[in-house]
């Protein structure tokens, strides 16, 4: 394919693909891609079932009714996608509740009239797995060179980053939230990424599924640093759901806590989207940890201080208006 018209329903996907220079063979896209700027203008082609604004135990609630049903959390516009007459199809089998999956696409495709679209399933689960998608992605398009270059490109940038820490003993024990209710802590690549950003992950195993986490677990653990990234989350929706931690009686007590080392991450743009950007999300872990030796300039836009969110709040209010 010269020049194929390309839907991806996976914003990772999205991303790699405007990374290897293709953005402009992107026909269609999911209702989450939202990166780089100008792909919100493609047509979409894939809804919600879930209340995308409600609080983390609404949401949570919701997923489980619906999968408890054997349904399938998203929808697919297949006439859109007749229309939109791609030759490749980008989606994935790592997540059934976090974007559309091949089921939903067979769906939508079972009254195709024509040559279908070739589909690539993307299952990232380690950093490797990253890697190995961008090369596959790389194949689909006919740029294995550029796919290729980009993965050195990426690894040389955490390679930097993982040789100046490597000398920082002790290395700080770090909770990564993926869900704040009920709790979730963040596994498959997050416990790599923690680890060459010089912090050391508790919970859960890189390369698998990430572990729920009751209350005395993370008691017991007492981490020194505590950090706060809701998949699908923005700062601002994690600030509206802070209650859901500050009302638990053992909150107060956790050293994080007390040593003002609880932060807030862009959960929507960083750390759940296996793809290029991968990269910043370990920058911002390393800005976190060790101030004295980074600045990649994260702060304030991909991440905040607990103890910033009301001034925060304030900013983006003010902005708004």
């Amino acid at each position: 394919m010269i020049h194929p018209r390309v839907i991806s329903l996976l914003p990772s996907a999205t991303e790699i693909v405007a990374a290897l220079g293709f953005a402009e063979n992107l026909v269609g896209r999911s209702h989450e891609c939202d990166f780089p700027l100008g792909v919100e203008k493609l047509p979409v082609c894939s809804s919600t079932k879930i209340p995308v604004h409600g609080s983390s135990y609404e949401i949570d609630e919701r997923v489980k009714e619906i999968v408890a049903e054997g349904l399938s959390v998203y929808r697919v516009d297949a006439d859109r996608l007749r229309e939109l007459q791609p030759d490749l199809i980008l989606t994935q089998t790592q997540c059934a509740v976090c974007a559309v999956t091949p089921r939903d696409l067979d769906e939508a495709l079972c009254t195709w009239v024509g040559t279908e679209p070739a589909i690539l399933s993307l299952e990232p689960n380690d950093l490797a797995d990253v890697w190995n998608d961008i090369s596959r992605v790389g194949e689909a398009l006919g740029a294995s060179k550029g796919a290729n270059e980009l993965i050195v490109s990426l690894q040389q940038r955490l390679a930097l980053i993982r040789e100046k820490v490597a000398t920082i003993k002790p290395r700080p024990s770090v909770a990564a939230i993926e869900w704040l209710g009920p709790l979730m802590a963040g596994g498959n690549w997050m416990p790599e990424l923690i680890e060459i950003a010089g912090g050391r992950s508790l919970f859960a195993t890189a390369g698998e599924h990430s572990p729920w986490l009751d209350w005395a677990t993370l008691s017991e653990a007492n981490p020194e640093v505590i950090l706060l990234l809701p998949c699908g989350f923005t700062i601002p929706e994690t600030i509206a759901d802070l209650e859901l931690l500050t009302q638990n009686p053992a909150w107060p007590k956790l050293r994080a806590v007390r040593d003002g080392k609880v932060y807030m991450i862009d959960g929507h743009h960083f750390f759940n989207r296996p793809g290029p950007r991968l990269v910043e999300s370990v920058e911002i872990v390393a800005e976190i940890l060790h101030p004295d030796c980074f600045d990649f300039g994260h702060r304030g836009e991909g991440w905040i201080a607990l103890g910033e969110a009301e001034e925060f709040s304030r900013s983006q209010q003010s902005w708004i208006h």
